[in-house]
């Protein structure tokens, strides 16, 4: 049987980004403080989603809103890009991009991590945008988890296929 292994990714399920972006956007529509703002979120790509305003205090404020639906969707703030808002014509924008995948430098970093600080047996291989981490032990493996939840590597991390 082969040793017990888990994959460490990061992504986000775009549907509760979807689901995020729709909850903003009617809170937006219906919101008090926004109204006659013109204030608007929606996709702009496959990526990145667009935040449309009037004023710029509207813009930064319309983020907060998304941001605030993404929290209470468990979707993190380490997943989610975004710049300040710059005028464009009679109307402040601003892109926000989700950040996806594991970049070759942080899986290093990871790996490296892993290697200096993880019980004696467990091997971080890099696998195109995520590793997979293995062990001999199950409860080793969790130690990993454990010790990569309490690192800050800038990105949001998810553990899959632990089996």
């Amino acid at each position: 049987m082969a040793d017990p292994s888990f994959d460490v990714v990061s992504k986000v399920d775009r549907q509760e980004v979807d689901n995020a972006l729709n909850q903003a956007s009617k809170e937006l529509s219906t919101r008090f403080d926004f109204r006659g703002t013109n204030t608007t979120v929606a996709w702009a790509g496959e990526e990145a989603i667009t935040f449309t305003s009037e004023t710029e205090e509207r813009c930064k404020a319309a983020i907060d809103v998304f941001q605030e639906k993404l929290v209470k969707r468990n979707i993190s703030m380490k997943a989610f890009e975004v710049g300040e808002p710059a005028i464009s014509g009679k109307v402040f924008k601003v892109t926000g991009n989700l950040v996806q995948g594991i970049t070759s430098e942080k899986a290093k970093e990871i790996a490296k991590k892993i290697r200096d600080e993880a019980p004696k047996g467990v091997q971080a291989q890099i696998q195109g945008d995520q590793l997979r981490v293995s062990g001999k032990k199950k409860d080793h493996l969790q130690d990993v988890i454990a010790l990569l939840k309490n690192s800050d590597f800038g990105i949001a991390l998810q553990f899959t296929n632990y089996r």
